[in-house]
C-alpha cells in the first residue's frame, strides 16, 4: 500500500509540475526567430519580449487560456492538499471523492485552455500587433506539456475516485 501511495503522490506532483511549466514557460508557439505563449512574444534575434495586451485582436481568447491554465494549476495544488488532509481524516474503506472532483476540475480547465488555443491559434498569430511574423511557426513543448498534463490529471482524478483507504 505504501508503494501505491508513493506512486500516487509522485504522479500528482508530476502533474502539478507539468501544469506550472506549461503555464509559465514561453514556448506554446515557436519558430526559428521567435517564441510566444499566452503571456508574451519574444524575438530571439534581438532578445526583446513584448507582453500580449488588450491591443491584440484576439486578446479575449488569450485571456481565456490564461485563466483556465491558472485555474487548472490552482485546482491541482488544492487537490493535493485535500488528498493529504483526507489521507489522515478519512475512515478506512472510504474513497477520496473530494480529491477526485477537484483533480477532475483541474483536468477540465487544462483541456479547455489547450482546446481554445488549438482552435484559435491561426487567428491569434495573424494579429498585426506582433512586431515580427509569427504565423509561420509550430506548437512548442509547453503546448504539448499542457496536453500531457491533461492526461495526467485525468488519470490522477480517476485513480483518486477508485482508490480506497486501506491498511
Amino acid at each position: 500500500m505504501l508503494i501505491l501511495l508513493a506512486f500516487i503522490i509522485v504522479f500528482h506532483i508530476t502533474s502539478a509540475a507539468l501544469l506550472f511549466i506549461s503555464t509559465i514557460d514561453n514556448a506554446w508557439w515557436v519558430g526559428d526567430t521567435f517564441s510566444t505563449d499566452v503571456w508574451r512574444m519574444c524575438d530571439r534575434n534581438t532578445s526583446i519580449c513584448m507582453a500580449i495586451t488588450d491591443q491584440f485582436r484576439e486578446y479575449q481568447s488569450i485571456q481565456a487560456v490564461q485563466a483556465a491554465m491558472i485555474l487548472s494549476t490552482i485546482f491541482c495544488c488544492v487537490a493535493f492538499l485535500v488528498f493529504i488532509l483526507q489521507l489522515f481524516r478519512l475512515k478506512q474503506g472510504e474513497r477520496f471523492v473530494l480529491t477526485s472532483i477537484i483533480q477532475l476540475l483541474s483536468c477540465l480547465c487544462v483541456m479547455i485552455a489547450a482546446s481554445i488555443y488549438t482552435d484559435r491559434h491561426e487567428e491569434l498569430h495573424k494579429s498585426m500587433e506582433y512586431s515580427i511574423e509569427v504565423s509561420e511557426g509550430q506548437y512548442g513543448y509547453s503546448f504539448v506539456l499542457a496536453w500531457i498534463a491533461f492526461a495526467f490529471t485525468l488519470i490522477s482524478g480517476v485513480m483518486y475516485l477508485v482508490l480506497r483507504k486501506r491498511k
